[in-house]
């Protein structure tokens, strides 16, 4: 359901009647035009980093609000969202699969656009959105019941939508589509109900399907309307019939490198997490691998076709998902690299022309379920630390109980890192947890939980849980590091004014020193900051504005670490900042 607001301002008129089309060279420059951002991660490559230095390690101390803006007071909950920013509006997503389209010069509501949901979604992790994409004279975002909107950016009325999967099987949707060549690329959600992670392009003025990709063995892709190929082979990495219900959601959405002209998207954790019963407790032939689950994916946007993959959990028995963004950059020998950092603890770079594996390091402490990476990129398990085969069990029930770091919601999760081709680390958000992880018995049933494990998350360290890193990609190394007390969830920027932004769930947005780590600023929102930081030049000043609304994974999740952050407020609202001109 859409709300438009009169707009009784001339402000508001003006921001509202010029809007020109966004094109496919606006999308592919969205990080040096500084007055615009479209795409999620200021920019497909997902380095979320601003080239504007107005904000710097100077004066960052003097930023003030500007406005700020209320999502509503019943509809709470996470605000993972990632503002856009067009011709003198701002767009952001809220909990519960709403769009809204601000002012910018006021802070004054334009339209509002609200999804009906129906009764019955499945959301894995909080009712959360991460924000929508921009291309021609339309805004483009995806709702709980799995379903992609393309909405008219003046009005927000809907142009076209369209149905991603099936809602009643588990199927969902949360992240930012991604547009490509005319192309409005997405993924889905769901891993945690047995369904079948998959990437479709559909024609960007249409809505009409172009191509779909399962991303797990044995299924079929398509092509116009025609079935295509077949994602790896039938059985090669998968016993009996588990394929059918193998997990593997494309759930964070994904990247692309226009260099090489790839689609990057993760696949997350196989279903069930109880790898024994996919055969993968008990083989270290690779038959067990259960691809393409927990692995990074490169595909051709023209059709679909998988180009190359690189799997950083195979036999996954932790819900190590592979889902985290992966982020074309140059090392400092001017080899073009990708680097992703992983919930199972590791950072990885990898090639940019076929995937391979180049490096990895660990970037969280006291991993327990590998030893290592060895020279192939593939884990050097400690199967002691495997969470035991209910079969064993004498009553039937559980498996032998293990403590596994790092914990399932890993040493990274969804929330963004950054990088700074100025300084050429990345600003890692990370947390130090661990896990007691047990697998159960479990059958398939169509749109019900579909885990066979238990869990119970732990700290591991008494003074802190979040860290903020900066490692370097050639090396490993950890140049500096922030230790928060609660954990970290919130997304990261970086400016060339040498400034790394992230919020806390205390609901602090805070700003680095890019090199030291010193904290510079803070101000606090009233609510725990989830969201992704951005910064945008308007009229020759430059902003930085966030979400703040505490919520998702953790408070839902985090079994004795959610009691740290138990007594946080909910919200919902913008914040958008600027240091004051002086006259």
């Amino acid at each position: 359901m859409k709300k438009l607001l009169l707009a009784t301002t001339a402000t508001l008129i003006a921001a509202t009647a010029s809007i020109a089309g966004v094109t496919e060279e606006d999308i592919a420059n969205d990080q040096t035009i500084t007055t615009q951002i479209v795409s999620n991660g200021m920019g497909r490559h997902q380095q979320r980093y601003s080239p504007l230095d107005q904000i710097n390690k100077d004066n960052v101390k003097n930023l003030v609000p500007a406005w700020a803006f209320s999502m509503g007071g019943e509809k709470q909950r996470g605000q993972e969202s990632q503002p856009l920013i067009y011709d003198g509006v701002m767009y952001v997503t809220g909990s519960y699969s709403r769009m809204y389209a601000i002012d910018i010069k006021s802070g004054e509501e334009i339209w509002q656009y609200d999804a009906r949901l129906p009764e019955g979604i499945l959301p894995c992790c909080d009712v959360i959105n991460r924000g929508g994409a921009i291309y021609g004279d339309k805004i483009y975002f995806g709702t709980l019941d799995a379903r992609i909107v393309a909405l008219d950016l003046k009005t927000g009325d809907v142009v076209w939508k369209d149905k991603i999967a099936d809602y009643k099987a588990g199927y969902s949707y949360t992240a930012a589509p991604l547009i490509v060549n005319g192309l409005v690329v997405t993924g889905n959600s769901g891993g945690e109900f047995g369904i079948i992670g998959e990437v479709q392009a559909r024609d960007a003025e249409t809505g009409e399907v172009v191509w779909t990709r399962p991303v797990i063995e044995g299924h079929m892709g398509t092509l116009n309307g025609e079935e295509s190929t077949m994602t790896g082979e039938l059985n090669a990495t998968w016993p009996g019939d588990l394929w059918k219900t193998g997990g593997g959601a494309t759930w964070l959405g994904g990247s692309y490198d226009a260099d090489t002209d790839t689609l990057v998207f993760g696949a997350g954790n196989p279903a069930p997490w109880n790898s024994w019963l996919r055969g993968a407790g008990d083989t270290k032939d690779g038959t067990a691998d259960n691809l393409y689950a927990a692995s990074r994916i490169g595909i051709d946007p023209a059709n679909g076709e998988i180009k190359w993959h690189y799997q950083t959990t195979p036999r996954e028995g932790w819900d190590f998902d592979g889902v985290n963004e992966v982020v074309p950059f140059v090392d400092a020998e001017g080899n073009k690299r990708y680097a992703t950092a992983d919930r199972n603890g590791f950072f990885y770079v990898l090639n940019r022309e076929d995937g391979g594996f180049v490096s990895a390091s660990p970037f969280v402490k006291d991993i327990s379920w590998a030893e290592g990476i060895d020279e192939n990129g593939r884990p050097i398990f400690n199967e002691e630390n495997r969470p035991g085969n209910p079969a064993d069990a004498a009553d039937g029930g559980k498996g032998d109980v293990v403590f596994s770091v790092p914990s399932f919601l890993g040493g990274k999760n969804w929330m963004p890192m950054a990088h700074s081709p100025d300084t050429g680390l990345f600003y890692v958000p990370s947390n130090e947890w661990g896990m007691d992880i047990w697998n159960e018995p479990v059958s398939y049933k169509e749109g019900a939980a579909y885990l066979g494990s238990g869990f119970t998350i732990k700290p591991i360290f008494e003074d802190y849980i979040g860290s903020l890193k900066a490692i370097d990609p050639n090396t490993g190394d950890i140049k500096w590091e922030y230790k928060n007390d609660a954990p970290l969830w919130a997304g990261v920027m970086t400016t060339a004014g040498g400034l790394v932004f992230t919020g806390t769930p205390e609901g602090y947005l805070k700003a680095f020193d890019a090199d030291t780590g010193e904290e510079l600023w803070k101000f606090q929102t009233g609510s725990g900051i989830v969201g992704q930081p951005i910064t945008w030049d308007q009229d020759g000043e430059q902003y930085v504005a966030v979400a703040s609304g505490w919520g998702g994974a953790v408070p839902l999740w985090g079994g004795e670490v959610a009691k740290k952050v138990n007594f946080l407020n909910q919200g919902g609202s913008v914040w958008v900042f600027k240091v004051p001109t002086i006259n």
